[in-house]
């Protein structure tokens, strides 16, 4: 979008954007009372059309108005495909604002980088839309806690991408440990172990025609263009960088963290943090770690990671229960598992449609689930909701939580792999200056999201 244009509508003075009510002029196009969603997506790369696809498959009540990016090759190829699976293209645009304008729209799905997320989610709720954002919800912890405020403050349905949150399987696991039946919890261990290489960042390079590269960077500083921050290929892209993203822990880390945290009841914030990682395993050029040990302090049990990419002789795919279910599955094999220990048996909890497990004494199969994938029922779930006015699976307060503990390893990682404590009401580190000034981040003119939403 032409800077001068984004400018005008989301500054007031040098504050960055404004959230009053004075903005777009638009009170609330709540769905409530109609039957009819239109629908925008923020974000077109393949997992913005993949989101877009799912919501919209099966449904003949809805309508896609908008495709909106900075590069105007990817809006296009999302409006083919959208032709070609409803048979009408959508608008191409690449300002956001334009979306947020257009009363007529009262959905919209973000799925752009992580740096974009908090931006684009929190003008969205100030218009009046109900959000899809993908997952993880912000770039900061501090930005968490201002989209769950929009999201209240607006009264806007705001869906996080922790897709499991609505898997059936999840749900059982929850109420299997609710009941007792694994007796205590003493620990959680979450992992997510990935084979990878060396990984050296690409030259500098002029900005490919199409893509307005002052806007994709939007809250960052600027810099020149690099395909090694742009191009998400062969390990690459925006989320080595700390600007941009949020490394390993903020990809499918992430959902391995908001996964545990829904069986074991939704615990909130823990009180202190200890992070050791670096990039030792083969010594890349990313600038967020290759392999990371982390230690959430929940009281009465911990929460710990198991995070690297030199693990090439884990199994190249998840054990799936529903293979067979009458037996125990190759779970230490499982590159992204959930191990729960309570003192009458351990759970294994897998993502993306593999189920769960509980061995006890000598090996025996003691209870199981068997699974499938919930994209689209994580989909409907937010459909449902924006239809019915309802907390959707993964609410903006259950995905900053979540996220919290992806900000709170990374950062304990970037002081020098120290122990942080949390003061769980205020959301600040009380004892290490410098880590409590990364739970912020410092905005480019003209893109700070407000304090006051």
């Amino acid at each position: 979008m032409e800077r001068r244009l984004f400018l005008s509508n989301v500054i007031i003075g040098s504050t960055g954007i404004a959230i009053g009510s004075s903005l777009f002029g638009i009170s609330s196009c709540s769905v409530l009372g109609s039957n009819k969603i239109v629908l925008a997506l923020i974000g077109c790369g393949a997992r913005g059309i993949d989101l877009l696809a799912k919501t919209c498959d099966g449904s003949t009540d809805m309508q896609v108005k908008y495709v909106c990016d900075v590069n105007e090759q990817r809006s296009a190829n999302a409006a083919e495909q959208i032709n070609k699976k409803l048979g009408y293209s959508p608008v191409q645009v690449k300002e956001m604002r334009r979306v947020f304008e257009d009363n007529e729209v009262n959905t919209v799905i973000i799925a752009t980088p992580e740096h974009w997320h908090a931006l684009a989610a929190i003008m969205a709720c100030k218009a009046g839309k109900d959000v899809f954002v993908e997952a993880n919800l912000a770039h900061t912890l501090w930005e968490g806690k201002q989209i769950q405020e929009a999201a209240s403050h607006y009264k806007r349905i705001v869906q996080v991408g922790f897709q499991h949150r609505s898997a059936g399987y999840a749900s059982t696991a929850r109420e299997y440990i609710k009941s007792g039946k694994l007796g205590q919890i003493i620990h959680v261990k979450t992992f997510n172990l990935t084979g990878g290489s060396k990984w050296i960042a690409p030259q500098e390079a002029p900005v490919p025609a199409g893509l307005d590269w002052n806007s994709w960077l939007g809250p960052v500083a600027s810099r020149n263009y690099s395909p090694g921050i742009y191009e998400v290929s062969e390990q690459g892209g925006w989320n080595n960088y700390w600007s941009f993203g949020s490394g390993a822990l903020s990809g499918e880390t992430s959902h391995l963290f908001d996964l545990a945290r829904m069986v074991l009841g939704d615990p909130g914030h823990p009180a202190s943090v200890y992070c050791s990682g670096g990039n030792w395993c083969w010594g890349s050029e990313r600038e967020t770690p290759e392999n990371q040990s982390v230690t959430f302090d929940y009281g009465k049990y911990a929460i710990t990671c198991e995070t690297g990419n030199a693990m090439h002789y884990m199994a190249s795919d998840h054990p799936s229960v529903k293979e067979n279910s009458a037996t125990p599955q190759d779970w230490m094999r499982a590159p992204a598992r959930i191990e729960i220990y309570g003192n009458d048996g351990l759970m294994y909890l897998g993502l993306n449609g593999t189920g769960w497990q509980v061995i006890g004494k000598n090996g025996k199969l003691l209870a199981g689930e068997t699974g499938e994938a919930s994209d689209k029922a994580h989909c409907d779930n937010f459909i449902k909701c924006v239809r019915e006015r309802n907390i959707p699976a993964s609410s903006a307060e259950q995905g900053h939580l979540s996220s919290a503990l992806v900000h709170l390893g990374n950062i304990a990682c970037r002081v020098g792999n120290k122990q942080l404590l949390f003061d769980q009401v205020k959301e600040v580190i009380t004892n290490n200056d410098q880590a409590n000034e990364m739970l912020k981040t410092i905005y480019r003119e003209g893109y700070v999201v407000s304090e006051i939403v």
